[in-house]
């Protein structure tokens, strides 16, 4: 028959051996573990989050490079009057460079997460980057324009080809939001308002 100390000795390794399988369950489930990476099968998976393929764009690119992915993918109606607009502004001694268009939806997403870091939380990263879900970027519909004076003569100019700032907080985010020669709905302080539906 075992003594009370044997007892005791047992009960309290048994009791160390659960709360180490508890504390190690606890951590690993609060951990980045490979369960948690995207599976193939995830649509964000099968899609490119960085390079050319997923639309990423180191600098800037001409409105002529219309073979890499970031214009290819644009709305083809907001690309014509982008290169119109471009051409226009050259003529005027104004170059107009591409430093953001289409976007995978992967793209997107760690440009999101990169922004929760940033700004410390999800509602402060939605007032400078969407979600894929909400990106005009992902679908086609936006893109960021360079350098400065670009911005500045399409702020002026770009309602003659459609082409507006629609973001008061990003003078480079540009989109076909109105027809060419029409006015640009007013601005939204940033991208996490909501324009009212009428």
């Amino acid at each position: 028959m075992p003594s009370h100390r044997g007892i005791i000795r047992l009960v309290a390794l048994g009791a160390v051996a659960l709360g180490t399988l508890t504390l190690t369950l606890t951590l690993s489930a609060c951990s980045y573990t490979e369960e948690a990476k995207p599976k193939s099968g995830n649509y964000l998976a099968t899609q490119p989050d960085s390079g050319p393929a997923g639309g990423e764009i180191e600098g800037g690119i001409s409105l002529q490079d219309t073979h890499v992915p970031a214009l290819a993918r644009l709305d083809s109606a907001l690309l014509a009057a982008l290169q119109s607009a471009a051409a226009d502004a050259q003529a005027s001694g104004v170059a107009m460079h591409v430093s953001s268009g289409w976007r995978s939806a992967a793209y997107q997403q760690r440009l999101f997460d990169e922004a929760v870091v940033k700004y410390g939380s999800v509602d402060e990263a939605s007032k400078w980057v969407h979600s894929p879900s909400l990106s005009k970027h992902v679908s086609g519909q936006a893109v960021d324009i360079g350098p400065t004076d670009a911005d500045d003569w399409l702020i002026q100019h770009g309602s003659d080809y459609g082409l507006c700032q629609t973001y008061a907080n990003e003078m480079w985010h540009f989109e076909l939001a109105t027809t060419p020669g029409g006015e640009c709905p007013p601005q939204l302080s940033n991208p996490s308002d909501e324009r009212a539906e009428g």
